[in-house]
């Protein structure tokens, strides 16, 4: 199958280095009694610190090689130059866990975050600088050097790079799994992003996200290409981000990947400050707040994006649905994760809008995900992807249709209250879609009962707009070619009547109890 990954093994939400997760409980044992909110910027910002001081060194040596043809290594325009951060003496990593052991380490700390922050302006008020309070134990903080200082010392195939990056977005999983609620709202699970990137296959164009997080949509957009073989320089990415911590985490993510973005000047809320706003997207990747309640929707009444009717202040959900719908291109595709209740709900205008947005001939396709994938909730969400142009000739024409996949009984359970999807999952999501829309080099598609379903427009409003796969797909075939139905019959019948004893007992029990406490004669 021609979308088929080809990544190795690995665990589906984050790095499987072989010492990710020995390297987490170490760093975690650290923390003492710090809250993983607060020590999330401890450890990140080191992380940070430790890629662009190695980027830096294996720079400065290349420039120590060519200096006989008058390569100056102490010249910040040649780090700049081959888009490298410039580090000053005091700021590189060997200067910081040299001292690692002194009292004034976070000290130290601290005026190495000013220096980069002062000789690199895209990183200024980005990094974390609080390393010297009281609170923060100093012998802890100096074996979290020692610990963070083993990272990166692979051979030439794990180049540090690739490593500390991928170290970053494992330790943002845990920080948000340690959190719990709190810590989910900055990071989507690297399975739900894969399924959305694989789905859309951004190969080239503009890339936005209006509620970026901590910018795993973009890592995983730029990762996709590479996989596929294209190049990372062929996608430019645009988002925004409104809570002021999340936005520097998003930065310092994307700087540690190398990734060019344009997240604006500073932290803003999309919806009353868009810092996009001429913005036509190729292609829209977003996990907004679900069911958002504080969005003062009530001050943007005559919004110009409200095109499909105006969303309740007390529900986000169809205003973020439409600002995406606005910032799309003509050939624009939108895949984004709401709450289960968006594909149903006919409270204060949802369904109105919900209904114009289907005879618009928007939805492109839908798919029920199972529950237990976030940190932040345990709920079931869906997925949905938008297209302004189903006919445009690059494919089969849709036009006046909709996939339906139900994903739910999909995923393993990776502990008592998480679920992830394998890579296996995320293929078969995403090459049935693919496959339905007629790309080059892919099967042919069928509908699959209990799993995936090709419906009409007609077939949606005589469901009332109703856009819940599990009322398209239908149940399940089972496969059982050893037992007939007339010897299977006898034996479901057999059951159905013992069953339907049970009842009876039970509901004989239950009167007596009534009757016994006065309330039934």
């Amino acid at each position: 199958m021609a979308r088929q990954t080809k990544a190795k093994k690995n665990n589906s939400n984050g790095a499987n280095l072989g010492f990710e997760a020995t390297l987490w409980a170490a760093a975690d044992k650290l923390r003492n009694n710090m809250d993983a909110a607060e020590y999330k910027h401890v450890v990140l910002g080191l992380i940070f610190l430790k890629y662009i001081s190695d980027a830096f060194e294996e720079r400065h040596n290349q420039l120590l090689a060519e200096k006989s043809q008058g390569a100056d290594p102490e010249d910040a325009d040649e780090y700049r130059a081959a888009n490298v951060f410039w580090v000053p003496k005091e700021a590189r990593w060997g200067h910081l866990q040299a001292n690692a052991k002194q009292i004034t380490i976070g000290r130290l700390i601290d005026d190495a975050m000013d220096a980069i922050e002062r000789d690199n302006k895209v990183l200024k008020g980005v990094l974390f600088k609080d390393y010297a309070k009281p609170a923060l134990d100093k012998q802890r903080l100096g074996e979290l050097i020692d610990l963070i200082g083993t990272i990166g010392l692979g051979d030439k195939e794990n180049r540090s790079k690739d490593i500390l990056g991928r170290v970053y977005e494992y330790f943002l999983g845990q920080f948000a799994s340690a959190e719990g609620k709190k810590g989910g709202q900055f990071y989507t699970p690297r399975c739900v992003v894969r399924v959305l990137v694989e789905m859309l296959a951004p190969y080239k164009g503009r890339v936005y996200d209006p509620c970026c997080g901590s910018g795993g949509m973009f890592v995983q957009s730029e990762q996709f290409i590479e996989v596929h073989g294209g190049r990372v320089g062929d996608i430019a990415v645009y988002g925004q981000e409104s809570n002021n911590t999340t936005w520097r985490l998003a930065k310092m993510n994307l700087a540690i990947r190398g990734i060019d973005a344009n997240l604006g000047n500073e932290n803003a809320d999309s919806f009353h400050r868009d810092l996009h706003p001429d913005l036509k997207a190729d292609y829209v990747l977003a996990n907004p707040p679900f069911n958002d309640s504080d969005w003062s929707g009530e001050l943007l009444k005559k919004d110009v994006r409200w095109k499909f009717g105006v969303p309740p202040a007390s529900n986000a959900n169809f205003a973020w649905v439409q600002h995406f719908i606005h910032h799309l291109s003509p050939n624009g595709m939108a895949g984004f994760v709401l709450a289960n209740g968006s594909m149903s709900s006919n409270q204060s205008g949802e369904g109105e809008i919900r209904k114009n947005i289907i005879e618009a001939d928007l939805v492109d396709c839908m798919v029920a995900m199972p529950g237990q994938l976030f940190y932040s909730t345990p709920i079931p969400v869906c997925l949905w992807f938008l297209t302004r142009n189903k006919g445009n000739g690059r494919f089969r024409d849709r036009r006046k249709q909709t996939l339906f996949i139900d994903a739910r009984k999909m995923g393993t359970l990776i502990d008592r209250v998480h679920r992830e999807l394998s890579a296996e999952d995320i293929a078969g999501i995403a090459n049935t879609y693919h496959a339905w829309r007629g790309e080059k080099d892919t099967r042919k598609y069928e509908d699959i009962p209990g799993f995936c379903k090709s419906a009409t427009t007609d077939d949606i409003i005589r469901m009332g707009h109703v856009l819940t796969p599990g009322r398209y797909v239908g149940s399940e075939i089972l496969n059982n070619d050893d037992e007939s139905i007339d010897t299977a019959m006898p034996c479901l019948v057999n059951t159905l009547q013992t069953q339907f004893e049970k009842s009876k007992q039970l509901n004989e029990k239950i009167l007596k109890n009534l009757k016994s406490l006065g309330y039934v004669e």
